[in-house]
């Protein structure tokens, strides 16, 4: 079975992430949506909220899990017996940090992969922390966060 996992902060989830979850779970047996600790962020929701409104995201994928970790990706990866991370690319201003991060995992556990997935072009843009942006100045996010927790952005008012 191979098992994949798709890390990140998801504060919040937005379609760009449903995007490379929904495709990951088309590759993959399973896909495990691991919320991690990034002591470089403050994150607007709690960690509780992030693993609720990815829940909701996500309930109609079948193979698709949703945990938490804080701690290596490798170790966490290894828990779940895991030879895969998966993740997305939304521009080639990306490409240099996404690179290093696998290098530097690749280096520590020579047994995990990363996969990229190019993001759809229409959310080529988008970004945890544009929508919260958006969200906090009235705008309309409707078509940038998933239908099922948009009422949960209303707390960013």
């Amino acid at each position: 079975m191979k098992t994949c996992i798709y890390p990140g902060s998801f504060d919040p989830i937005t379609m760009g992430h449903l995007d490379i979850i929904t495709r990951g779970s088309e590759m993959f047996d399973r896909v495990i949506v691991c919320v991690l600790t990034n002591t470089q962020k403050k994150p607007s929701f709690s960690l509780e909220k992030r693993l609720e409104m990815i829940r909701k995201s996500v309930e109609h994928i079948e193979n698709v899990e949703v945990d938490s970790y804080q701690g290596l990706l490798v170790d966490y990866a290894k828990t779940k017996n895991a030879k895969i991370i998966l993740r997305g690319l939304r521009a080639v201003s990306d490409f240099e940090n996404e690179f290093a991060m696998a290098a530097m995992n690749r280096s520590l556990s020579d047994e995990v992969e990363t996969v990229f997935l190019m993001t759809r072009t229409e959310y080529s843009f988008l970004s945890s922390s544009m929508v919260r942006e958006v969200a906090k100045l009235g705008g309309d996010i409707s078509s940038l966060v998933p239908k099922k927790i948009l009422g949960e952005m209303d707390t960013l008012k």
